[in-house]
């Protein structure tokens, strides 16, 4: 079995505590709090990376991936056939062309319906524990998969378009690096600072960090000490090219769509073909308790155009038999449809979207009853499908972690593998 022993980490109270009177020099290692891993400039074909599509608010599945036309709780839209062999939304026309690619589980059966606990237990495939705070996937994968790469100087972990969940007792070497859709990383730099005084403080800020480390303060010198270098290698590296989207062709811009989300997808191809073992790219709104076929008109599309032309990409530069792509929220949608033409949080019977790696394509898996209210198959846990996605990426399911507190901690929470998507 294989095991790692983890440093303590750094909470963000102890690195604020730890750069105390000394703030004002401090400004582009508090823009990364550490997520910064060496890796490989020359990349092999054999690099693993996974690209979670995460959609905030608890997407109605039901409208999208598992449509009940004619019944009562089934909604306005009518499915289409796709090449996977599936139906799904007829708003979703161009992923349906990628259906041969992509797989639907559609038995996902979860008790987490707050918004908060559900997106901690899809990121992480653990329930929320005050004594504990676990790994999301994105630290997990970058955790794993960061020897593939050893000289990236980029970080391992990027979050597009929105925040992720942490790096948990995993500490802040795995904390997900924020960037906006153009690329743009928040304090960065400090504006207005020219290079010879940002060069200047890095300096007088790293004396500080030796002289803690030589006084032996604990574990959080020395993993702030890490950040700062990897802090001012990231300043100079010409591997940031791959944040700046605008700079590919127009027609490939054009394919992923001028929006956020488009951006966002494209800038995630962009990253793993650089080497980033995991990126993670937003699309908010998706809390739909009102007009929800309303907002799903204007949303499907831009969701349609960025995602298709994503897993498009991937495959046709020949990156998809080593790039995991999954698609989820944190619950989905109730079958009945309330007073205000909305639906409302239902985690009991929903559907996820996953395809790329060892996972296979075309296909559909589990079903729910003719009204979408409850699981008809052997229902799927975040736990299990944390488990498949790992060993889409060739991860051993066997890696347990140590936590802070000694306790062993198991990858994917010991999820059982969804089989059907690897036979």
């Amino acid at each position: 079995m294989k095991k790692h022993l983890i440093p303590s980490g750094m909470s963000r109270r102890h690195f604020m505590q730890h750069l105390a009177g000394a703030s004002a020099l401090a400004g582009p290692a508090l823009a990364l709090t550490g997520t910064l891993r060496s890796h490989a400039q020359e990349l092999s074909r054999n690099n693993k990376s996974c690209i979670l599509l995460w959609m905030g608010g608890g997407p109605p599945t039901i409208d999208l991936w598992d449509l009940k036309p004619g019944a009562a709780t089934g909604g306005p839209f009518q499915p289409i056939t796709t090449t996977g062999g599936g139906q799904i939304c007829q708003h979703l026309p161009q992923i349906a062309q990628q259906m041969h690619n992509l797989s639907i589980v559609r038995s996902m059966s979860t008790r987490e319906a707050d918004h908060e606990r559900g997106r901690y237990y899809m990121h992480t495939g653990y329930v929320p524990n005050p004594n504990i705070e676990h790994p999301s996937y994105g630290a997990v994968v970058a955790h794993e998969l960061e020897a593939n790469v050893p000289e990236l100087e980029i970080p391992p972990f990027v979050s597009v378009g929105g925040a992720s969940e942490g790096p948990g007792f995993l500490g802040m070497s795995y904390a997900p690096f924020q960037v906006n859709s153009n690329g743009q990383v928040r304090n960065l730099r400090p504006k207005g600072i020219k290079e010879h005084r940002l060069q200047d403080r890095m300096q007088f800020l790293n004396a500080l960090e030796k002289r803690f480390i030589a006084e032996g303060r604990g574990g959080v010198a020395s993993e702030h000490a890490k950040v700062l270098g990897k802090t001012h290698r990231l300043l100079t590296s010409k591997q940031m090219e791959a944040f700046k989207v605008a700079k590919e062709e127009e027609t490939v811009r054009d394919r992923y769509g001028n929006t956020g989300f488009g951006r966002g997808c494209l800038m995630a191809r962009r990253l793993v073909e650089t080497g980033v073992p995991f990126v993670e790219v937003n699309m908010g709104g998706w809390d739909l308790h009102s007009d929800c076929f309303t907002s799903l008109e204007t949303k499907l599309p831009e969701m349609d155009q960025a995602m298709s032309g994503l897993v498009e990409d991937l495959s046709e530069r020949g990156l998809w038999q080593n790039t995991v792509v999954l698609w989820m929220g944190e619950f989905g949608r109730t079958p009945r449809i309330n007073g205000n033409a909305g639906r409302d949080h239902w985690a009991r019977a929903w559907s996820v979207v996953v395809g790329g790696g060892a996972i296979q394509g075309g296909r559909v898996i589990g079903a729910t009853n003719e009204d979408g209210t409850q699981v008809e198959t052997e229902p799927y846990s975040s736990e299990d499908l944390m488990a498949t996605v790992c060993q889409g990426l060739g991860l051993s399911l066997q890696t347990t972690f140590t936590s802070k507190n000694g306790r062993p901690m198991k990858i994917a929470a010991g999820g059982s593998v969804i089989h059907d998507l690897f036979a």
